[in-house]
């Protein structure tokens, strides 16, 4: 382990290395020196330390500079890449423009790894870099919107790992390319690939829109891969999620099955339902293992119809085994019985979700599963698309008896609720905290976006800490944003 480890003894994401949990905020849609939608994030550090920010015009960022539409931090994700103990974060710009004149490969996509120090993220050694070309094994292309999503952590073996999604990239087949069937880039220690659904072993069939890589989840044992463009019995976008170990097989994860609302699930395949656009995962000890063996998968399938009311929006949870067998816990919409609220067109229940396990320590119970389920479409108070973030035990045989809704200007959730805030478009979810992006904030106090956190057990009930707030102007952040907490 290098020399600088001693200065750091970082847990989760903790980029300074003082023992606390810092968070990172996006606004991929904020004016960065004068260029619009560059994209910057916001780094807030546990304790007295000042807020940072972050962007491709700050120092150790490499050769690229901001650019319109650009969206830098659409993704992010986290890991200690180089061991120093440190955290480091890992950006998505998605939309990053490759080459020039002629030769100019739009929206191709990068990535940057920022390395956690001392004295802050970025603050240490210069950022890495990575196209698809350099990250390999692959090649910088127009459209594969590399980093559109991204998923890390530390793997089982104890290695750091790294996925890459790529729901743009055109995949050669018999020397057919088939537009925007997507893909992903792996990395575990130093094993690196690029996996698309006609690598050996991962099911389904090469498409055109299949979109594989549009949604990532992992734990340190498996990571799912969504692909919500799936055409399946001829339903257009019904949707699919294939799910991998980390464990290595001919040195790539090794594909472990493939879930779709066919055989073993509630509903059926219907087109437009994008089941898979929404991913989410957490450990799970069975009764009979001294360890998480296990993982749970949140599904989100925000086109669902529910009866007659199209739109309206699903969730689905799944237990995943070490041998791949699946299993559905809980099929979650607003239309089962004792389920606050009724299924509304457009709802759009599930297209997000944040599912937790509170205590990995001890075996996984009702007490220590908690789900949150965006529904940015819900019209609140007669308020079209305000938004709501609808709360499960997904492990309760009744899960009515306990869901809660959540919304603005009620309970544990500040503001007042405004037509398209759409609240629930970003969520995310710590053990203990729950984190709830407003980046579309219409109300004149947020306007430029606004980011809750919130304790589990203050959502339960069982106590009243109370819910931060962060937004652009103050806390120490600057006044700049446009989209602040699409990420955060």
């Amino acid at each position: 382990m290098p020399a600088a480890a001693a200065a750091c003894a970082g847990v989760g994401s903790d980029y300074n290395g003082d023992g606390l949990i810092d968070n990172v905020v996006t606004d991929p849609q904020a004016t960065v020196s004068g260029v619009k939608e560059a994209g910057l994030i916001r780094v807030i550090y546990a304790g007295d330390v000042p807020a940072a920010e972050i962007s491709q015009a700050s120092p150790n960022m490499g050769s690229v500079a901001p650019e319109q539409g650009d969206r830098f931090g659409s993704a992010i994700a986290w890991s200690d890449f180089n061991g120093d103990g440190c955290t480091d974060l890992v950006v998505g710009t998605p939309n990053e423009d490759l080459g020039s004149g002629a030769e100019v490969m739009r929206d191709a996509g990068i990535i940057h790894i920022i390395y956690g120090s001392p004295a802050g993220l970025g603050a240490g050694d210069p950022a890495t870099l990575y196209g698809q070309a350099s990250f390999g094994p692959g090649a910088n292309e127009a459209g594969d919107l590399f980093g559109y999503a991204l998923q890390a952590g530390t793997a089982a073996s104890g290695e750091p790992y790294l996925v890459v999604g790529s729901p743009g990239e055109d995949v050669l087949v018999d020397g057919v390319s088939v537009p925007d069937a997507g893909s992903v880039s792996y990395a575990e220690g130093n094993t690196r690939g690029a996996i698309t659904q006609d690598s050996p072993g991962v099911f389904g069939d090469v498409e055109s829109g299949d979109q594989f890589g549009a949604a990532l989840a992992g734990t340190n044992r498996y990571f799912a891969v969504g692909e919500p463009g799936e055409t399946l019995e001829n339903a257009a976008a019904a949707g699919g999620v294939t799910v991998f170990s980390h464990t290595l097989k001919d040195g790539m994860p090794t594909p472990l099955t493939w879930i779709d609302q066919g055989e073993g699930l509630t509903g059926a395949i219907e087109p437009g339902d994008r089941f898979g656009a929404a991913l989410s995962m957490t450990n799970y000890r069975p009764s009979n293992q001294t360890y998480n063996t296990d993982a749970l998968l949140a599904i989100g399938t925000p086109g669902e119809a529910i009866g007659t009311v199209p739109g309206a929006g699903s969730t689905t949870v799944v237990r995943i085994e070490p041998s791949g067998t699946f299993t559905e816990i809980k099929a979650l919409d607003a239309g089962i019985a004792n389920v606050e609220g009724e299924p509304g067109a457009g709802d759009s229940f599930g297209q997000r979700v944040a599912i937790t396990n509170t205590d990995t320590s001890v075996v996984t119970s009702t007490s220590t599963i908690r789900l949150a389920v965006g529904v940015p479409g819900r019209d609140v108070d007669g308020l079209a698309d305000a938004g709501v973030v609808h709360v499960f035990k997904p492990l309760d045989t009744d899960p009515g008896s306990t869901d809660k809704i959540i919304k603005r200007g009620s309970g544990v959730l500040p503001g007042t609720p405004h037509a398209r805030d759409f609240t629930g478009i970003a969520l995310r979810s710590g053990t203990s905290v729950l984190y709830i992006g407003i980046p579309y904030s219409k109300d004149p106090a947020t306007s430029k976006g606004v980011l809750y956190t919130m304790p589990w057990t203050d959502i339960d009930g069982t106590s009243n800490v109370g819910t931060k707030t962060f937004q652009p102007g103050a806390g120490g952040l600057s006044d700049i944003g446009t989209a602040f907490a699409t990420v955060g």
